[in-house]
């Protein structure tokens, strides 16, 4: 007995490091995106304060992106729709229109090409796909914040 507790010990070690490692790249691959981006993009704005805003200053600090078509991730679908996107200042709204056919139009188009068609049906899967986005915006945005996105026109078609 005295000659195997040194290997029963060395055995239990091993088994511990592998479960913890487990853990841990567990962990990293699937809480990376916790899949709760509403509560991301709810996240990602705190600091940007909901202000009555008028006609004017709405017109000021929105950026408006028409006419994007793409597949879905089942490519017998296509997508047809047109965002607005309202930011936090004017000077981010220069800079997002500055970036937006360069930079954010491949992120939407990402987003479409990955979301099938089911998801996007419905006022909840509009607003899971602007949480995405703007959860995907706002970090390449130069300056400020994205604070919300609506969906001006939607139309999901099938081909045949």
């Amino acid at each position: 007995m005295k000659k195997m507790l040194p290997w029963m010990i060395t055995i239990l070690l091993a088994i511990t490091l592998i479960a913890v490692v487990a853990v841990f790249l567990f962990n990293q691959l699937f809480n990376g995106s916790s899949g709760n981006d509403a509560l991301d993009a709810k996240q990602s704005v705190n600091g940007v304060h909901a202000e009555k805003l008028s006609a004017d200053k709405r017109v000021e600090v929105t950026s408006v992106m028409g006419d994007i078509k793409t597949n879905l991730a089942d490519p017998s679908y296509i997508a047809v729709l047109g965002l607005a996107f309202q930011l936090d200042k004017k000077t981010t709204k220069e800079d997002f229109d500055k970036i937006k056919d360069i930079q954010i139009k491949p992120i939407i188009l990402r987003v479409l090409s990955d979301s099938k068609p089911e998801e996007l049906n419905g006022s909840k899967g509009k607003d899971a796909m602007s949480a995405k986005l703007i959860n995907l915006i706002n970090p390449v945005l130069p300056d400020g914040k994205l604070v919300s996105i609506e969906v001006t026109d939607f139309m999901i078609q099938p081909l045949y």
